[in-house]
């Protein structure tokens, strides 16, 4: 039977990327986005079976009724994988930012769990499926000037945590993936070098292959796993003279 996935994000980046992955190995997806005519111009592209759902993930109601709908029209997906996220620079002697701080927590970390919620107990009583949570390397660390992408990445990790402990003995798996650096939209706009970058495809390829894997946390692309326990085993006052006068992401 083929797969079933569900991809948040859908209409650009590692989110476009990652369904026509799925897409070529013949599954049946459900597109979330709030662009609609992106998902519809995606779903176009593919002979296989596609529901697309124009809904914001900060909208749980929304999340339900399109849960409900994949689930009666195609039964209970066998990867959910919650991967919209925003990263926007910040700094919170702005009075303007706090509706950005807001913004990113709400999309990176709610939506998230807005995405998960409408799924477990269809995938509980299924005893299977798999829950696959974007996070990034950003949340090992704060770093400045991108304080509310770092702060709800981190959030997103012990998030995910939190969730695989809980539904260890239910048969749904949960997976942390925290990429690197990925040549997407978001990132086209960074004013500073970006290790060890790889494309949208490339990086499609590795989640789906950590998802086969069984593993429950990777880091994409290896590289930055070596990187990100350097920064996270660096001692404050070295972590601070590093990256006192690094360039920030631009504020929106």
């Amino acid at each position: 039977m083929p797969l079933r996935v569900i991809i948040t994000g859908a209409s650009s980046g590692i989110g476009t990327a990652l369904a026509k992955y799925y897409a070529r190995r013949g599954a049946t997806l459900g597109l979330i986005a709030r662009r609609r005519n992106e998902l519809e111009q995606l779903a176009a592209q593919f002979s296989t079976p596609v529901q697309i759902y124009s809904t914001d993930v900060r909208d749980a109601a929304a999340l339900q009724a399109a849960a409900e709908d994949f689930i009666a029209k195609h039964g209970c997906p066998d990867i959910v994988i919650a991967n919209a996220g925003v990263s926007v620079g910040t700094l919170t002697q702005i009075p303007e930012d706090l509706t950005a701080f807001q913004d990113v927590f709400d999309i990176n970390v709610m939506g998230m769990v807005k995405t998960f919620q409408p799924f477990i107990e269809p995938m509980r009583k299924a005893r299977s499926g798999v829950l696959v949570g974007i996070a990034s390397v950003a949340g090992y660390r704060g770093l400045p000037g991108s304080a509310a992408y770092s702060a709800s990445k981190a959030a997103a990790i012990s998030y995910l945590e939190s969730l695989r402990v809980e539904l260890k003995t239910s048969g749904i798996r949960v997976v942390t993936i925290c990429p690197g650096y990925i040549a997407t939209p978001m990132t086209a706009k960074n004013p500073y070098p970006m290790p060890f970058l790889i494309d949208a495809d490339t990086a499609a390829r590795k989640f789906a292959r950590v998802i086969d894997s069984g593993k429950n946390y990777a880091v994409v692309p290896w590289q930055m796993a070596i990187v990100a326990r350097v920064m996270r085993m660096l001692p404050n006052w070295l972590y601070d003279q590093f990256f006192l006068r690094a360039p920030h992401k631009p504020r929106r």
